[in-house]
């Protein structure tokens, strides 16, 4: 029964309780960082069981009362209510159930590069960066830019950034793949659409523990920074390029006055990539993997389209269409499309 399966939920979160309010667990900061991680983990599916529970037993009681000739009729429509209410409470847990992306808590890296379409992709790439920052603005998230290069026209040829908050990975993580854009570029004369493409890449971010690099697995390289239009902006060996020699992935970083800083950014991101990497590796060799569902998030796999002169998104994978796509680059409110997408992939996970 459903209601057996959620009990050992709802009695972990009451011992979790008890051991949070125990001085001698209070102390150990370590222990409490746990345990409040364990808790944030189960309390949804802990209160959705409570209400379960406490719905089945308002049926049993309810329904001693549907032959009564005074409260029958009452009975009867409370009824209803409570079985609907069973009904998505059975719903949410059973999706709750599911098995649990390991990353979905994690932080990301997010990075945006500029494909085919010249300068009008880079152009794209900046309102795209836009639109993410502004949707981690309405979700509480931080963004922070660790590395960029822009091209003539103030459009990125490529952006780094780490996104912090609660369910970051969780939200964006269908984000990854080629995103199609539509429009007549501002110094088309003639009126034409042009299509552009722009890649994006959504790395979870790891602990220094959990990706173990061999340092003679790596070479560093160092070399003067280069501002926008390729001059130097700096006298000093600043900028760093570090080579993962077994994989050839390789991560360079400028943006720091530092050496030090941008060696240790680079590291960050390099780390990220080889976690991905090795995630991919191991997904694809089962026969469902985590994101088969709505897409595999390779940069190749175009996802998305963005058709200004239709105010039209598309997301081709689940055929979803939105006709009013300014509206959703100048608010960043990504919500619908994201929350289609996670639907999507519970469904499919369900059977």
């Amino acid at each position: 029964m459903l209601s057996q399966r959620i009990k050992p939920f709802i009695v972990r979160r009451g011992e979790i309780a008890a051991a949070l309010a125990d001085p001698l667990i209070s102390s150990n900061i370590a222990k409490m960082r746990d345990l409040l991680k364990e808790q944030s983990a189960i309390a949804e599916i802990a209160e959705a069981g409570e209400s379960y529970i406490k719905t089945l037993a308002a049926i049993e009681e309810n329904r001693a009362l549907l032959g009564d000739p005074d409260l029958g009729d009452l009975a009867r429509e409370e009824q209803r209510s409570l079985e609907a209410g069973k009904e998505a409470l059975e719903a949410k847990i059973n999706r709750l159930l599911l098995p649990k992306d390991p990353n979905d808590q994690r932080n990301i890296y997010l990075e945006i590069r500029a494909g085919t379409g010249g300068d009008e992709a880079g152009l794209f790439a900046a309102d795209l960066f836009r639109l993410y920052c502004r949707y981690a603005d309405l979700k509480g998230w931080k963004a922070e830019i660790l590395s960029s290069s822009e091209n003539d026209r103030g459009g990125y040829k490529e952006v780094i950034a780490l996104i912090k908050g609660k369910g970051v990975y969780s939200r964006m993580k269908f984000e990854g793949g080629t995103h199609r854009v539509q429009r007549v570029p501002e110094t088309e004369a003639q009126g034409r659409i042009h299509t552009s493409a722009v890649t994006v890449a959504i790395l979870p971010e790891v602990e220094d523990v959990e990706v173990e690099i061999n340092p003679a697995d790596l070479r560093i390289d160092v070399f003067r920074s280069g501002g926008h239009g390729g001059q130097s902006v700096n006298t000093t060996d600043s900028a760093v390029r570090i080579t993962h020699l077994p994989t050839g992935v390789s991560v360079s970083m400028q943006d720091e006055k530092s050496q030090h800083k941008n060696k240790d950014k680079a590291l960050r991101i390099l780390k990220a990539r080889l976690f991905e990497l090795e995630t991919e590796k191991q997904s694809s060799a089962e026969s469902q993997n985590r994101r088969a569902q709505v897409g595999s998030g390779d940069r190749s796999e175009r996802i998305r389209t963005y058709n200004f002169p239709q105010n039209r998104l598309t997301d081709h994978r689940i055929g979803l269409t939105l006709y009013r796509l300014e509206e959703l680059m100048l608010s960043g409110d990504l919500d619908e499309v994201i929350d289609a997408l996670i639907a999507k992939s519970q469904a499919d996970a369900v059977g």
